[in-house]
């Protein structure tokens, strides 16, 4: 019985250190998850074990897999990022750094093809919800107590800590808990079914503190526009039409009452008309009316060189060129129009916008099915082209690390359920 027990005990070790071996990469992405929310450093520092740990995965099927539209697209764009530097008349150390924004699209192959082989996704969607849940609890604290801020301590210099803003800034504050807040639905709803309802107790508990903490302490105007849509989205799709249209009147009701007692949420939606008369009328900065002269510019440029752009790196030397004489908010120099589709055809023309959408359209039919994999990977990429029509999200840090986290683990899982079904 001894000598039984003593040949099974390597195969055991064995079996333990191969199993390892395709645990340790998705721990490291759940660690990238973790710190998202919280730091830019740290997340940077956290990708290099992930990808000294992806090298020893079994990879023989990974040149085949970069050939599907889903990863072949992302990596695509980056390369028109290189190769558009050769057009640029941008100094070239401004045509190096405008590639690195959109460098990050290169992970999203890589997730896919380990979370496809490897079922340990749902290790980060729990790592990215509770690091959100952490940063939500702090953000109240710092409503009541500003002083509690990160960010006194992380900024250089005098900064104004806005109320609830606990370490990086509002937008990325509240895209993280509208992101939080709808995902949620399809567990709650999968749990009530079930029977199960302590849990989804919980789930919804942690849904309306997201919301809760968008409603009364701290709110984007981007987030305000793109979260109406994405609840619509969810009831469409897993809600029956009776049910549908119960939740419909009952989040019209709750709007009704969230417009009558949160005076943060009036203040925040008049804005969009106090900053159109602001910039417009009065010529002065404000968020919106900012926007709408970046996109009057950038179309401009755009038709100057309607196929390939102005290169990478360009959008800067063309808004301090187009600056020259002017006062106000036409003066304003950017690097980032605040519009993703603007961004890329400054840069690189229709070429670039046809890859863009190609992108997007190609990820979010991956996502066609049931599943909580489908509807996390569904509500990150709509979430991002919504929000990219306010901003550059694909190519900022949180969002853009957003969606290649949510595309890239979900990918994989619903590839991965996809081939169980089939």
């Amino acid at each position: 019985m001894t000598e039984v027990l003593n040949e099974q005990r390597p195969n055991s070790w064995l079996s333990a250190i191969w199993a390892a071996r395709y645990r340790t990469p998705a721990r490291f992405v759940a660690l990238i998850a973790l710190l998202l929310p919280w730091t830019t450093t740290g997340l940077t520092f956290a990708l290099i074990p992930w990808l000294i740990a992806f090298v020893f995965v079994d990879l023989r099927e990974f040149p085949r897999s970069l050939l599907r539209p889903i990863c072949l697209l992302p990596i695509a764009l980056v390369a028109l990022a290189v190769i558009g530097t050769l057009w640029s008349d941008a100094p070239w150390p401004d045509r190096i750094h405008a590639i690195g924004p959109a460098a990050k699209l290169l992970v999203i192959p890589l997730l896919i093809y380990q979370f496809e082989r490897w079922p340990f996704g749902g290790w980060v969607f729990s790592a990215f919800l509770v690091s959100c849940t952490a940063l939500m609890l702090y953000s109240f604290a710092v409503a009541v107590d500003p002083a509690l801020s990160l960010k006194l301590y992380l900024s250089r210099g005098p900064y104004k800590v806005e109320s609830g803003i606990a370490v990086r800034n509002y937008i990325d504050q509240s895209q993280e808990f509208a992101l939080c807040a709808i995902a949620l639905a399809y567990p709650i709803v999968s749990l009530l079914r079930q029977g199960r309802y302590r849990i989804a107790a919980l789930f919804v508990a942690l849904a309306i503190g997201f919301l809760a903490n968008m409603m009364f302490v701290v709110v984007s105007r981007t987030a305000l526009v793109t979260l109406p849509i994405l609840i619509v989205v969810f009831a469409l799709l897993h809600l029956h039409r009776r049910t549908a249209l119960l939740a419909a009147g009952a989040m019209g009701l709750l709007a009704v009452l969230l417009w009558t007692v949160s005076p943060h949420l009036r203040s925040t939606l008049a804005k969009f008309i106090g900053d159109y008369e602001v910039s417009i009328v009065g010529n002065d900065v404000s968020g919106m009316g900012s926007r709408l002269e970046f996109w009057r510019k950038s179309l401009a440029f755009t038709a100057d060189a309607p196929l390939l752009g102005h290169g990478t790196g360009a959008i800067r030397g063309l808004f301090e060129r187009a600056a020259a004489g002017e006062s106000g908010v036409r003066a304003e120099i950017v690097g980032d129009p605040h519009n993703q589709t603007l961004n890329v055809a400054v840069q690189w023309g229709a070429l670039g916008v046809l890859v863009l959408y190609a992108l997007w359209f190609a990820h979010l039919s991956l996502f066609r099915g049931e599943g909580l994999a489908c509807w996390v990977g569904l509500l990150v990429v709509a979430q991002n082209m919504l929000s990219s029509l306010l901003n550059s999200h694909l190519f900022d840090f949180a969002e853009g690390w957003i969606y290649v986290l949510g595309v890239g683990v979900a990918g994989g899982m619903a590839l991965a359920a996809k081939k169980i079904r089939s």
